[in-house]
């Protein structure tokens, strides 16, 4: 929903400005030969919407030295 007319724009207009706000995507109007835009004032922090992932070390970079691979690492197979 990136381009719309004006008369998509009225038919939907609240819907559009959730989407806006929700992704902070903004969207075009093309009225007139013309492009309008709407777009959020305070842009979107985009770290906010990264999910959560398991399996990663979490913590302070200073405990990497003590980690210990040699049993999960096999570093004299060959691939």
């Amino acid at each position: 929903m990136n381009n719309l007319t004006p008369t998509e724009l009225r038919n939907n207009i609240y819907n559009v400005l959730d989407e806006v706000l929700a992704t902070g995507i903004p969207v075009e109007i093309i009225r007139k030969g013309k492009t309008l835009k709407i777009i959020v004032a305070d842009p979107i922090d985009k770290l906010q919407n990264l999910s959560v992932r398991s399996g990663f070390i979490t913590g302070d970079s200073e405990d990497l030295p003590d980690i210990h691979w040699d049993e999960d690492v096999k570093l004299d197979t060959v691939l």
